[in-house]
C-alpha cells in the first residue's frame, strides 16, 4: 500500500467502535423527523461556484453517509449517525413565514418574511453560498427586497457572506438595516483579523477541507457536513446594535425581541425572539451538539456559567411561549414541551461541565487528570443533542479549568518546558536515537495504544523531522485516532495531521477571513492596531520615528492620528499632531487598510495620489518596512 494512502481500520478500531455502538440511544429517531420536516427543494446544482467557474463547495460529496445506516469500521457510529441527520440541505419551511436555507454552507441563513420584505439572519460564510441561498428562496417564495440584515454574533461563518444580501447603496438610502449585538464589529476583528492567520491555519486541521471526503476522510463538521474552500469573505458594518436584553425592533412589521448572550458561544451574541410566529432562534447558545467552550481552532475561552445562565433566562422569557425553536446551525425543534426539555438539557450540561470541572480543581487535579475522569449523568449523556459532535467533554473541561486557572497546572516542570525541538532532541537521546523510539511505539501499536504512539513519537519527529519510519507511524496512529473519534472536528484534527506527515505541507495560496473588505469595515483604531500587531518588535527595538496620518475621509476636515514608533511598539494617539513628525501622511481609511493588508504598497499609493506624504517619505518606508506578512502555511505537526 503507498505510504501515502489512508489504511483501514485496525482490530483495535473495529473494536472500540463496536463497544461505542453499545451505549447509544438507537431507539430515539427524533432527529431524523425533525431534519426532514419541511424541506421544500435542494439547490439544483450542488456544486457552488465562484464567478470564475471555480468551485467553492460539492455538496454532493457527502451524499455517501445516506447509502448505509451501518458505520463503516473507519467512522465511529454515533458520528455516523450524526453525519447523516446532518446531511440535510436545502430550503426548509421552519414555520409560517420563516425558512432556512440548510447545509449549503457551515451556517444556516434564516429569512424571517415581512410585510414587503424579508429579513435575513446570518448570511452564511461566503459570498457565493449566500447568493446561492438567496436565489434558492426567491425561487421558490419570490423576489422580495432585503429590509433587515442581522447578525446572531461575531463568528465569519454568520456575516462572511453579507455582501451578496445587501448593497451599500441600499443602506445608504435607508433600505436596509444591519442589525448586530453590542460590541459585534470589535469581535469580529479581534478574533477573524488579530489572530486571523493563525486562526485560519489551525481551522484547516479542525474542519478538515484539504481532507478527502469518505469513509476514511472527512465525515462531517458537526454543525453542517462541512464548509466550502476558497470562498470570498466580507464584512458590512452594522447601522444599529442591541446592547440590553428586552430591546425591541419592528422591520416591515415584524417584531424582534432581542435577549443579550455575550461571553457564551460568542463574546458578542444575542439571541431573537418572534412574537408573532412563537417562534425562538438561539443563534449558536442551543443547537443540536455539545458546543465548544475552547474551540480547537482557537478563540477566546468561553464562560461556561454565563451559557448555562442564559439558558435558563431564555426558558423563562420565552420558553412557554415558543412552539419552535431553531438556531443557526443544525436543525430545528418543535413542540413548546420538547422546546423547554431540550433547552434545560443543554442547559443543564453546560452547568455540569463548569461546576464539577471546578469541584475536582478544588480537590487539586489537574485540567488532564480531570478531563480523564470527566463523565456525564445518564440523563444528559443518553441525550443526540448533548454528544461531543462539535465540542468534547474532555476539551470542554480543559477550557473550564483554563478560564479560571490559566494555562498552568502549577507542576513547576511545566512551568519553564523546553520548546518542542529541544525537548525531542533530549527524550530521543535518554531513550536510546530515534530507531529505538520507533521499535518501542511500533509494539505499542500492535497493541492499539495509539495515544502513546502519537504522544512519543512527537518528539522524534521534532527532532529528527526526515524520519521516515517516524513519520508514517505517526500518522498510522493519527488515523486510528481519527478513526475512533465521535467528534468530527477530533477526527479532521488526527487525521489532517496524518495527511501532512505523508505528504508535507501543501502551498495551497491564499485563504483568509481577514479580506480587504473586512478591513475597509474596520475603524483606524483597529486598523492600526493590526499595524501595531504586523510589526516585527525585536527589529523596531532601536527605531525610533513619529509620523502624522490624516484619514481624509473621516469627518469633514479629516482625523489625525500621531504615530510614534519606539521601544518595538507602534503607539498611535487620536486627535492628535506631533510638532517632530518625520512626515505627515495622507489617506482614506481604505487606502490605509489596503497599504497594512499588503494589497497595495507605498509608492503606488504615492504614484497614483491614493496616499501623499509631506516630510521624509524614508520614515514612513522604514515602517513599512518593518511589517511582518503572516504566511499561513506554517508547520503544526513538525518544526
Amino acid at each position: 500500500m503507498d505510504a501515502t494512502t489512508p489504511k483501514p481500520a485496525t482490530d483495535a478500531t473495529r473494536k472500540a467502535n463496536a463497544e461505542a455502538a453499545k451505549h447509544l440511544p438507537w431507539d430515539d429517531r427524533q432527529d431524523f423527523d425533525d431534519v426532514a420536516r419541511g424541506f421544500i427543494a435542494p439547490l439544483a446544482d450542488p456544486v457552488v461556484r465562484k464567478e470564475s467557474g471555480a468551485p467553492v463547495i460539492n455538496l454532493a460529496a457527502w451524499d455517501f453517509v445516506k447509502e448505509s445506516d451501518d458505520a463503516p469500521d473507519t467512522v465511529h457510529p454515533s458520528l455516523w449517525r450524526h453525519a447523516q441527520v446532518n446531511s440535510g440541505r436545502g430550503l426548509f419551511e421552519v414555520t409560517d413565514g420563516i425558512y432556512q436555507l440548510r447545509g449549503i454552507d457551515l451556517s444556516n441563513m434564516t429569512i424571517v418574511e415581512g410585510d414587503e420584505g424579508i429579513i435575513v439572519i446570518d448570511p452564511l460564510v461566503g459570498n457565493e453560498t449566500a447568493a446561492a441561498g438567496l436565489a434558492l428562496y426567491r425561487e421558490h417564495r419570490g423576489v422580495r427586497p432585503v429590509k433587515a440584515l442581522i447578525y446572531t454574533h461575531s463568528h465569519a461563518d454568520h456575516y462572511g457572506g453579507s455582501r451578496a444580501i445587501v448593497s451599500d447603496d441600499d443602506i445608504a438610502a435607508g433600505r436596509t438595516v444591519v442589525i448586530a449585538p453590542d460590541g459585534f464589529l470589535s469581535e469580529a476583528v479581534s478574533e477573524n483579523v488579530y489572530a486571523g492567520t493563525a486562526m485560519t491555519r489551525r481551522a484547516l486541521y479542525m474542519y478538515g477541507p484539504l481532507l478527502p471526503i469518505g469513509e476514511r476522510g472527512q465525515i462531517d463538521a458537526g454543525l453542517s457536513s462541512g464548509g466550502g474552500a476558497g470562498f470570498s469573505s466580507s464584512l458590512v458594518p452594522p447601522t444599529d446594535t442591541i446592547a440590553t436584553t428586552g430591546e425591541t425592533r419592528v422591520v416591515d412589521g415584524v417584531e424582534m425581541v432581542f435577549q443579550m448572550a455575550p461571553g457564551t458561544e460568542a463574546p458578542s451574541e444575542f439571541l431573537i425572539y418572534f412574537p408573532a410566529h412563537r417562534a425562538l432562534c438561539t443563534a449558536e447558545d442551543a443547537t443540536h451538539v455539545m458546543h465548544n467552550l475552547l474551540t480547537l481552532r482557537g478563540a477566546q475561552v468561553r464562560d461556561a456559567a454565563t451559557w448555562w445562565k442564559t439558558l435558563n433566562e431564555t426558558i423563562h422569557l420565552f420558553g412557554a411561549d415558543t412552539d419552535v425553536v431553531f438556531a443557526q446551525h443544525n436543525w430545528p425543534r418543535w413542540g413548546t414541551e420538547s422546546i423547554i426539555e431540550f433547552l434545560a438539557n443543554q442547559r443543564d450540561l453546560y452547568k455540569y461541565i463548569h461546576d464539577q470541572v471546578l469541584r475536582l480543581t478544588n480537590l487539586g487535579q489537574t485540567p488532564v487528570e480531570i478531563a480523564e475522569q470527566m463523565e456525564l449523568p445518564a440523563a444528559l449523556d443518553q441525550q443526540w443533542y448533548n454528544r461531543g459532535y462539535y465540542g468534547s467533554l474532555n476539551h470542554n473541561s480543559k477550557a473550564v479549568y483554563q478560564r479560571y486557572i490559566g494555562w498552568y497546572d502549577s507542576h513547576p516542570a511545566h512551568l519553564h518546558p523546553l520548546p518542542p525541538t529541544e525537548v525531542g532532541a533530549r527524550y530521543v537521546e535518554f531513550m536510546g536515537g530515534a530507531d529505538a523510539v520507533v521499535e518501542k511505539a511500533k509494539a505499542s501499536f500492535d497493541k492499539g495504544d495509539y495515544r502513546r504512539v502519537a504522544d512519543v513519537l512527537t518528539h522524534v519527529v521534532f527532532s529528527e523531522p526526515d524520519h521516515q519510519a517516524a513519520r508514517e507511524l505517526q500518522a498510522d496512529a493519527f488515523e486510528q485516532l481519527g478513526y475512533q473519534s465521535e467528534n468530527p472536528t477530533w477526527r479532521n484534527e488526527y487525521l489532517m495531521a496524518a495527511l501532512e506527515l505523508r505528504n508535507g505541507v501543501r502551498d495551497l495560496g491564499t485563504l483568509s477571513l481577514a479580506t480587504l473588505d473586512v478591513l475597509n469595515s474596520m475603524t483606524p483604531e483597529m486598523i492600526f492596531d493590526f499595524m501595531g500587531i504586523k510589526l516585527d518588535g525585536p527589529a523596531a527595538a532601536d527605531r525610533r520615528s513619529t509620523l502624522d496620518w490624516v484619514i481624509s475621509d473621516a469627518g469633514a476636515d479629516g482625523v489625525t492620528y500621531a504615530l510614534e514608533l519606539r521601544n518595538g511598539c507602534l503607539i498611535y494617539t487620536p486627535n492628535t499632531t506631533s510638532a517632530t513628525a518625520d512626515a505627515t501622511v495622507t489617506s482614506t481609511k481604505s487606502e490605509l487598510a489596503a497599504l497594512v493588508f499588503g494589497s497595495t504598497d507605498l509608492d503606488t499609493a504615492l504614484s497614483d495620489g491614493s496616499a501623499s506624504v509631506e516630510g521624509d517619505p524614508a520614515a514612513v518606508r522604514t515602517l513599512f518596512g518593518l511589517l511582518t506578512a503572516f504566511p499561513l502555511w506554517f508547520h503544526i505537526v513538525e518544526p
